[in-house]
């Protein structure tokens, strides 16, 4: 082997997604000198940007930015390494009777537009508002925490099951009540409480189902709703929005940083075996068989891969490894990323205008979203998709040639595992069925598209180390969440190897463009010293 082609540091970070980075980003901070492998040839995991068709920038994977950490945004300067964050006004919501419901960032407007719909959905609007923010002040200490583990005797996690206790203990009757059926309830069934209008309680109900196989009537749905409710920019809840340039200028501005700290980057370096000595992790070798020495690993890619594809078998428990197997990925969602040389137009709201830059919401009813994961719950992809639609190049005009627009597809369901077929014989009609889909409500869609890319679970799987293709790196369901997350007993980002730790969306508090685990992981890892756990 090269002399060149190794080297001892003080860290390596495996996987450079937003989590990795962050990571890093705070390790190099700390003072320690961190190495960060990639596979891929560009930075920034699923969270990416990149020229697919000449000229039209694609937010590949990961399209808005919504749960980012205020505290990371501060302690990386984010801004100053180029990260610019411009607001996505409202969702959009065609319908097929020619009806449309169209909520906006401007609370008024949005009352208004639903007493359109009905008077008494308009006030239990503001009702609801009220309540999910008061969900969101209870939760949001759990974002920042590291998970307790409820079976120990450990003086530091009882005192954080007693604080939550307390903060549980000090909501009101009412907010109670909420709490425990956001952690209950399906999305629906949680809407039908507030709400009458179908349409709204569809769109809404969205976010319950966003990158999980489920449906919006499976309970536990609530939660995810919540989850996504929290995005949170410059202290405002649920102010999502684009970063300028694509969602890998985030990625790239996080790397800036790190660098900045004084971290090495390599792109093209996948990681094929963790090496593990005396019970220890102790480096990484290469696909292209290089190896480099740290006596901290801390690994952003999921489990099935860390445990089961990285590490040979002898030297973690088989209890552990059964555990890991057990997590559920079960990825239920693509992309159709589309190049536009005009705008869609939506035969609800004829012509450009406001409504195309927000998101656009295909979720016309209660039945229609769950007629589409019943299509999902016997291996087919939904034959009328719930899509979500952004247009980022009306509000960030440098992602595409001037008068033309990208248009990405958020896609669900398309569930990994299929009945029939493979992927890739049907990745084409699978994409077809989209358009299809959206040239419902927009019919001149089809005229107008100059390219396109299709997305599946398995190639989320393949080119972006997605088990399963789930983007989340594991399901945002109850018994995944906190200290189940991704193991019972190994929610602390610390592993069964000493010196391995855990810092992906597969670790507390979730998925999502957050950032959370790779901040909370760094911390910890800074807490043990020397990293030995």
């Amino acid at each position: 082997m090269p002399s060149n082609a190794s080297g001892h540091y003080d860290a390596i970070v495996i996987g450079g997604g937003h989590n990795g980075l962050v990571n890093a980003a705070y390790l190099a901070a700390a003072g320690k000198r961190v190495l960060v492998l990639e596979r891929r040839h560009v930075l920034g995991g699923a969270a990416v940007t990149e020229e697919i068709i000449p000229g039209f920038k694609f937010s590949v994977c990961s399209y808005v930015v919504s749960l980012l950490r205020p505290e990371i945004i501060r302690d990386l300067e984010l801004p100053r390494h180029g990260l610019e964050i411009l607001p996505l006004d409202g969702t959009f919501t065609p319908m097929p009777n020619g009806d449309h419901l169209w909520r906006v960032n401007d609370h008024g407007v949005t009352r208004r537009e639903i007493a359109r719909h009905s008077k008494l959905d308009a006030e239990a609007y503001d009702e609801f508002g009220k309540a999910m923010v008061q969900m969101c002040r209870f939760v949001k200490p759990i974002l920042s925490m590291v998970p307790p583990d409820p079976t120990t005797l450990n003086p530091k996690d009882l005192m954080k099951l007693l604080f939550l206790g307390q903060r549980f203990k000090d909501l009101n009757g009412e907010d109670k009540y909420n709490q425990v059926q956001l952690m209950t309830m399906s999305a629906i069934d949680f809407l039908d409480q507030w709400f009458e209008t179908d349409v709204l309680k569809a769109t809404m109900s969205a976010s319950g189902i966003i990158g999980t196989f489920l449906g919006v009537r499976s309970p536990g749905t609530a939660y995810v709703l919540l989850h996504h409710y929290m995005g949170e920019i410059d202290g405002a809840f649920r102010a999502w929005g684009f970063a300028r340039g694509g969602t890998g200028a985030l990625s790239n501005a996080i790397a800036d940083a790190a660098r900045e700290a004084g971290a090495e980057i390599r792109t093209q370096a996948g990681v094929a075996q963790i090496l593990v000595k005396d019970g220890k992790a102790v480096g990484v070798a290469t696909t292209n068989g290089d190896e480099f020495y740290a006596p901290i690993v801390s690994s952003s890619v999921d489990p099935n891969l860390t445990f089961l594809k990285m590490i040979d078998e002898k030297h973690l428990p088989e209890d552990f490894r059964e555990e890991v197997k057990r997590y559920k990925f079960r990825g239920s969602s693509g992309k159709v990323n589309l190049a536009l040389d005009a705008l869609p137009d939506f035969k609800c709201m004829p012509g450009p205008g406001k409504h195309l830059r927000g998101a656009i919401s295909i979720s016309p009813s209660v039945d229609y979203m769950e007629r589409a994961y019943d299509d999902a719950k016997y291996g087919r992809y939904s034959r009328r998709p719930y899509i979500d639609m952004v247009i980022p190049s009306l509000t960030d005009p440098s992602v595409a040639p001037p008068g033309k627009h990208v248009m990405s597809c958020f896609v669900q369901y398309a569930p990994y595992k299929l009945k029939e077929g493979t992927w890739d014989d049907i990745k084409e009609a699978f994409g077809n069925n989209v358009i299809d889909t959206i040239a419902e409500y927009a019919p001149n869609l089809k005229n107008i598209i100059v390219g396109k890319q299709v997305v599946t679970p398995l190639d989320l799987e393949r080119e972006w180390g997605l088990t399963e293709g789930n983007i989340f790196q594991g399901e945002l369901t109850l018994e995944q969440l906190f200290f189940l997350r991704p193991v019972p007993g190994w929610a602390q980002f610390k592993t069964p190897i000493k010196n391995l730790w855990m810092c992906g969306s597969a670790t507390h508090p979730g998925g999502g463009i957050m950032g959370a685990p790779g901040r909370l992981g760094a911390l910890e890892i800074l807490k043990q010293g020397k990293g030995s756990n």
